[in-house]
């Protein structure tokens, strides 16, 4: 899926902020809103170009994942979420996109 390999979460971060991924989005149920623009994109709105997974080394709770997101709007941005135990609930529509 991607040519890119980081060890940490902020390399992936700005990794892919300098490769035009520079939009915040968070997660909610049934879509993602943008961080700065008002903006909602349900599941067939937008793309996962890249997932990149990360498990803290101290604590094995401490798991994140780094998504790449490109929407049919034109706007590439970034998700960071959880994932095992602390993953947010979200719908099937929303899980089937982003654990594809």
């Amino acid at each position: 899926m991607n040519d890119n390999s980081y060890d940490t979460l902020s390399q992936a971060l700005n990794g892919l902020k300098q490769r035009g991924y520079t939009e915040d989005f968070n997660l909610k149920e049934n879509c993602i809103v943008c961080t700065t623009k008002p903006m909602e994109l349900k599941p067939e709105e937008f793309e996962v170009d890249e997932v990149h997974r990360f498990e803290g080394m101290s604590n094995p709770d401490d798991n994140s994942v780094v998504y790449a997101i490109s929407s049919s709007r034109g706007v590439k941005g970034v998700l960071v979420d959880a994932y095992g135990a602390y993953a947010e609930a979200i719908t099937p529509e929303m899980a089937q996109k982003l654990r594809a």
